[in-house]
């Protein structure tokens, strides 16, 4: 239903693998609307497109200001996965494509890992562990941003949704060829899910999607944790690794908050439980919490700030970027 004089709002949106998720909102708590799109923003040989990013956001954000009855946006937050290494387009054609089209005034593009820890933290001094079918570990002390992993299945990711469903699947193929540390569990279980196991070379090699087939194997992971010590073990590294990226990015003083966020959440104890003991062992001096929101959210309350002039994060190009437009 439309509202009518919301007065001027802010622009949100998280654009990742699976879509967009766009929402408008009014600053201190007006109405606000959510949409989201199956259709995942291309990436070329300029990185990620904006073109083609603005061509499913301007009819979204204008159906989503009649619905608010918002009446102009004062400023949006782009939350992109792959903003560090690929958001050269977006930093260069974005804010103008955004003043031109929705009359945003000042624009903050900034790595979806940002808007993860925003959030799940809020503004303040911490570390997130953003796991998923990827995992990444962002933290701040207010003053600058520290990363960790976020390299890729084939690079990094340890601990992620990726690397628990290849541990499971490698424990399969050794119990299959009858070398130690095998499951059968996890054979049965996989031979389940993908048929023969001889076949799962020639199914994961050749896709491009292979990390979240990868993923899809975790939850069988943990579902055979409680009576298999190979897929309890598979877990507990997993918490290891997590637990090493929060360390490397935590404030080493203070009173720092952790979070951990994303999918890999929905495996629950047998992922969790160890997870909580490697940071209580590792970050003596922080206080691991549950996330309190999620990325949109983020975004959300990161506009909501630049509306107001209380945003109070660092600001890096790689990572939060904040940029005046001209829009009249």
């Amino acid at each position: 239903m439309t509202r009518e004089g919301a007065g001027p709002g802010f622009l949100a949106v998280d654009s990742g693998g699976s879509g967009l998720r766009v929402a408008v909102g009014v600053p201190g708590g007006g109405p606000s609307a959510q949409q989201e799109s199956r259709e995942p923003v291309r990436t070329g040989a300029r990185g990620i497109d904006p073109g083609h990013l603005m061509e499913q956001l301007v009819p979204t954000a204008r159906a989503l200001m009649a619905r608010t009855g918002v009446s102009g946006l004062e400023t949006a937050v782009v939350a992109a996965a792959g903003f560090a290494s690929l958001g050269g387009a977006l930093r260069t054609d974005l804010p103008g494509a955004l003043a031109r089209e929705l009359g945003v005034r000042a624009v903050a593009l900034t790595a979806d890992a940002v808007t993860a820890y925003v959030g799940a933290l809020g503004p303040r001094a911490g570390a997130v562990v953003a796991a998923g079918t990827g995992l990444i570990a962002l933290g701040t002390d207010l003053a600058s941003w520290r990363r960790a992993d976020g390299w890729g299945h084939l690079l990094g990711d340890c601990g992620s949704g990726a690397w628990i469903g290849r541990a499971g699947l490698e424990a399969a193929l050794r119990a299959h060829d009858g070398r130690d540390g095998g499951s059968v569990s996890l054979l049965a279980d996989a031979e389940r899910q993908f048929g023969p196991v001889r076949g799962l070379p020639g199914l994961l090699y050749p896709r491009a999607d292979r990390a979240a087939v990868l993923a899809s194997f975790a939850p069988r992971v943990a579902a055979c944790a409680e009576d298999d010590p190979v897929a309890a073990g598979i877990l507990r590294a997993a918490a290891r690794h997590m637990a090493e990226s929060a360390v490397a990015v935590c404030p080493p003083t203070g009173a720092p908050q952790v979070a951990v966020t994303g999918g890999l959440v929905g495996l629950g104890a047998p992922l969790l439980e160890p997870l909580g003991e490697e940071l209580a062992r590792r970050l003596p001096h922080a206080r691991h919490v549950p996330a309190a929101g999620d990325p949109l959210q983020g975004a959300m309350r990161l506009a909501a700030e630049l509306a107001v002039g209380q945003l109070t994060l660092p600001g890096d190009e790689a990572l939060l970027y904040v940029v005046a437009t001209k829009a009249d």
